[in-house]
């Protein structure tokens, strides 16, 4: 088969590998498209990985190929998607219903080769079919809404609520939707890229704020503050704005990763004790029967047009385009936020 193989910092070559063994408990799946990641960017132009060379790619969707013996939930020719991980299912987190922080598991795209290749070897477990009225290029959208739908449940958000969001890249945009979808009265979405805010304005945000035009202070300076305020961001300046700007016992989930340090200055700190804010993280997007609801709530969502995904695609690119498809994504900012190979 033809797959994208990483070997080392800005070293991605298409060639030629073996296909996958399909082994008792497994399937096969003929990728028909995969989508690229935030955290595949450090891997591929970094050499951020566990080891040399590796396909990545973990989110994608396909075509059943081949089915192991003892395989009965999918056929092939199923159309199908995948979640990626490979939790280990005898640790205490695993066998208490939280996969997502499985002591010893894997990653399919980065511990194991994953879907920028025309076939990925997945366990029949990972494999949710996909119904007609989803494609595949939204097929292979559904993980990152999972890790949407996983960061608002990591509190109780009740009918009616007043939102905030920062960030509108992939996460944040389909967080924008999934509280819609779950009955959030106003949205806020915040960002410094004035075409995103445009988009999340399309895709349902009721207010959008530029801080480079309009400090969050002034903003709030006539207005509640919100109750629930879910960072995707993962910058120090919105790590720290989401305290500084949830209600009194408000409540704020941190789904962005942190790429530097961050710094809560004493007052910052102060509110999370005067205020009683209730703070967690999110982390992926499994639950338990695994992979969980996030996945098969994920699906239904798109099938029945309550979260569109088509208006976050950017640009798609064959594997044999390698590398500029991981330079363009770092380069542009443009309001889609969603670049997939199509195999």
């Amino acid at each position: 088969m033809n797959a994208l193989v990483l070997h080392g910092a800005n070293d991605l070559r298409y060639e030629t590998r073996s296909q996958p063994e399909c082994r008792e408990h497994e399937v096969v799946i003929r990728v028909k498209a995969c989508g690229i990641c935030g955290s595949d960017l450090p891997r591929a132009l970094e050499g951020k990985v566990h080891f040399f060379p590796i396909v990545l790619g973990h989110e994608f969707s396909g075509e059943v190929a081949a089915i192991g013996q003892n395989v009965s939930s999918v056929q092939v020719g199923d159309r199908v998607t995948g979640a990626p991980l490979l939790p280990c299912m005898h640790c205490d987190n695993c066998r208490s219903g939280r996969p997502a922080l499985c002591n010893h598991y894997s990653f399919i795209g980065s511990r194991k080769n994953g879907a920028m290749a025309e076939y990925v070897a997945v366990p029949e477990q990972n494999v949710l079919k996909l119904p007609d009225e989803v494609d595949d290029l939204e097929g292979a959208m559904i993980e990152p809404l999972t890790v949407a739908l996983h960061g608002i449940e990591r509190v109780n958000i009740p009918a009616g609520s007043e939102c905030m969001v920062f960030g509108a890249g992939t996460i944040g945009l389909l967080t924008l939707q999934c509280l819609k979808a779950r009955g959030a009265a106003h949205v806020i979405m915040v960002d410094i890229v004035q075409s995103k805010l445009d988009l999340a304005k399309k895709l349902g945000a009721d207010e959008i704020v530029n801080p480079l035009h309009t400090s969050l202070e002034e903003y709030f300076s006539h207005r509640d503050l919100p109750e629930v305020i879910i960072e995707t961001a993962g910058t120090p300046a919105t790590q720290k704005q989401s305290v500084e700007f949830a209600r009194k016992q408000g409540k704020v989930v941190f789904v962005g990763t942190a790429k530097k340090d961050v710094v809560l200055p004493p007052a910052t700190f102060e509110k999370i004790l005067r205020g009683e804010l209730e703070v967690t993280g999110s982390w992926m997007s499994y639950s338990t029967p695994f992979p969980g609801y996030e996945w098969k709530t994920a699906i239904q969502y798109v099938k029945q047009g309550r979260v569109q995904l088509k208006p976050l695609l950017a640009k798609t690119y064959r594997l044999q385009e390698g590398l500029t498809a991981f330079q363009e994504m770092v380069e542009n900012q443009l309001a889609g936020s969603k670049y997939i190979f199509t195999i």
